[in-house]
């Protein structure tokens, strides 16, 4: 083993010997093409001030001349520069090492006894070392440029962007030798920038121009081959109307990497336009000082660790330090993938894989007996709504009574917050899943009812954050659509004018992190959010406009290339069990208010007693293990007047 380590390390040795061998050379060369240049411009500078003195003069003059320049470039680093990446900061640099040189130069002509050529000498010379120095560095650049793109034939390319990032593109694609796009036009969003040009590249038109613009290269016969989006922040509506003008014509749209952590080892890799990208939601100023203070260096549980939102918890709440991490599941395999995964991402971060059912008491009660949580996030749950249709009594045991075990078990414990993840499906409910989401959220109020009346004998709070579907989630549309792409269709959807709220994973625990903050912390002066938290409020993630879901078939398809309806067929099997035509994120009798928080609302629904919610769970559990689903039903609705059930899927229709 120690034979082996020296022989890697002399090895490594021999490799940074000969690399700073070679950065040496590379600089010496540098400073021999940037003394001759020098040395040759104190004649020619010569010349052109005093044509009558001659061309010819004494090889001292070159020689000061070298020396000058070398003086005056050395602290700008000037024979350090790349050549063929030379930019406007080099050029500024040789400019005052050529107005230092051609000072130096001639003080030292004044002391050595000789007379300038003329007045004006120095200005000529310090002109003549900056067309020398700067023309041989723009040579090389353009040489480079040229050798680039004769290794290999180019694929013409539209770039799709703001004048900024299209800049970037351009130039990072100059730089990268694997990156041959040869870029025919450039689209902004800007009208006063058409006709411009951007590094001799015309700028076309705008984005409303792109149907007419692709029209007429198609015409022309220089259509392009690639439509490239070279902006970050474009999406939504725009991308989306972009997919449909390209897709006229064939034409694949795809995206840029982020060119400013792109270096030039790496390359330019575009990827496809990704679902997310159809999503115009703003990015949301998270309150990342306040989760650092929640979690590092605390004790924090996710149940339901293994799943796809406990899983981005774990992720997240991983980068904020936590003493310990602990991840509960009942999932052997999930909990293993999540944790394999935490030892390569966050393995300085001291994680606990703990197998258990939240369903189990004592299991549960062991868990935060020996390790004390500080925060738990509670996201264990059935949540697939025809299954939990299914088996009702299942549904209700993990759902409702399996979320009360975990809630008993962290007041008792002395954990300081607990966060239910909740559903938009708990509203109105019409399918079991939901009514159980919607009873979890009344015990939890409850709970914290009664801690909030009491403030002196705990300081436990019960947080709960409501929101829609996230995309790609296991049992979301997206898997299944993408499942049915690759086989060859038909996509199925329920209803044509089904819809849903979305948002992406990350964004949506980022959310939840942020409503734990706001619900955990108290405020000096307290504003209309406390008051509603104090009333048994929960928060509500600004889900944005709910989106069909044909449409979302509709665009699934066009990302992978294909035309609805021609290559893809949509075939429409209606509602499910349990299933809405579209979900809401309020009760009726609900008021939703916006919060101090950016991207949350809150909702005040109606509350329950701390104690009559307990009675009607202890008579709740009973019935589930004696599998009376029809009377453990009847007892759901009393603590859930509003759900109405649709065990079909038709009623909801004629609702």
């Amino acid at each position: 083993m120690e034979d082996a380590q020296q022989n890697h390390q002399a090895k490594r040795s021999v490799s940074e010997g000969n690399a700073r061998r070679f950065r040496a050379q590379r600089i010496a060369v540098n400073v021999l093409l940037d003394a001759l240049i020098s040395g040759l411009a104190a004649p020619i500078a010569v010349y052109l001030a005093a044509p009558r003195t001659g061309i010819l003069h004494p090889l001292w003059a070159v020689a000061g001349g070298a020396v000058a320049l070398l003086l005056s470039g050395l602290p700008l680093r000037v024979p350090q520069q790349y050549w063929r990446f030379s930019g406007i900061t080099d050029l500024r640099n040789i400019a005052i090492a050529s107005l230092g040189g051609a000072a130096l130069f001639s003080i030292a002509v004044i002391m050595l006894g000789y007379r300038l050529p003329s007045v004006t000498f120095p200005i000529i010379y310090a002109l003549v070392l900056l067309v020398g120095l700067g023309g041989g560095r723009l040579m090389a650049r353009a040489v480079h440029g040229f050798r680039q793109r004769g290794r290999g034939a180019s694929s013409r390319a539209l770039l799709i962007g703001t004048d900024t990032s299209c800049d970037l593109f351009i130039r990072a694609v100059s730089r990268h030798p694997a990156a041959r796009y040869d870029i025919i036009g450039i689209v902004t969003r800007a009208a006063d920038q058409i006709g411009r040009r951007l590094h001799d590249t015309p700028i076309l038109g705008v984005v409303d121009d792109v149907p007419a613009l692709l029209d007429r290269l198609a015409a022309q016969d220089r259509l392009p081959e690639h439509i490239i989006i070279a902006d970050p922040d474009w999406r939504g509506a725009l991308v989306s109307d972009l997919l449909d003008a390209a897709q006229a014509h064939g034409v694949p749209v795809q995206r840029a990497p982020s060119l400013m952590r792109l270096t030039p080892a790496d390359t330019i890799e575009l990827r496809p336009i990704a679902l997310e990208d159809l999503l115009n939601r703003a990015p949301v100023s998270l309150d990342v000082e306040g989760m650092e203070r929640l979690m590092r260096g605390r004790v924090v549980m996710v149940t339901g660790a293994g799943g796809s939102i406990g899983g981005e918890l774990v992720r997240q709440v991983a980068g904020f330090a936590p003493s310990c991490l602990l991840l509960v599941d009942n999932n052997e395999f999930a909990l293993w993938r999540i944790n394999l995964e935490l030892s390569d991402h966050f393995a300085d971060v001291p994680c606990r894989v703990l197998v258990g059912d939240i369903r189990d008491r004592y299991r549960m009660t062991a868990i935060f007996q020996q390790y004390q949580p500080d925060v738990v996030f509670h996201a264990a749950a059935l949540k697939h709504v025809p299954i939990v249709e299914d088996n009702p009594c299942e549904g209700i045991l993990t759902n409702v009574i399996g979320t009360r075990i975990v809630v008993d078990a962290a007041q008792a414990h002395g954990t300081q917050a607990l966060v239910l993840i909740s559903s938009d499906k708990a509203v109105n409910p019409t399918g079991v899943m939901g009514a159980t989401k919607r009873c979890a959220e009344i015990y939890c109020q409850a709970i914290d009812l009664a801690r909030r009346a009491a403030p002196e004998s705990s300081t436990f709070r019960c947080v709960t954050v409501r929101f829609g579907n996230v995309l790609g989630s296991t049992g979301s549309v997206v898997p299944l659509f993408t499942r049915q792409l690759r086989q060859g269709g038909p996509l199925t959807v329920t209803h044509p004018d089904v819809t849903r709220f979305f948002m992406t994973i990350s964004e949506a625990v980022s959310l939840v992190l942020q409503a734990s903050v706001r619900g955990t912390t108290a405020r000096k002066r307290r504003d209309e959010t406390d008051r509603r938290l104090d009333k048994g409020g929960i928060f509500v993630l600004d889900m944005g406009e709910p989106v069909k879901i044909q449409e979302l078939a509709r665009q699934m398809i066009k990302l992978a290339g294909l035309k609805p309806d021609r290559d893809i067929a949509i075939k429409y099997t209606g509602l499910r069990p349990g299933e809405k035509l579209y979900e809401e994120l309020f009760h009726i009798g609900e008021t939703s208010h916006i919060t101090d928080m950016p991207g949350l609302l809150i909702a005040t629904p109606r509350v329950a007693d701390l104690a009559d919610v307990c009675a009607v769970l202890d008579r709740l559990e009973q019935l589930c293990h004696d599998n009376a689903h029809k009377e453990a039903l009847t007892f759901l609705q009393k603590l859930v007047p509003e759900f109405v059930h649709n065990p079909s899927g038709d009623a909801w229709v004629a609702r």
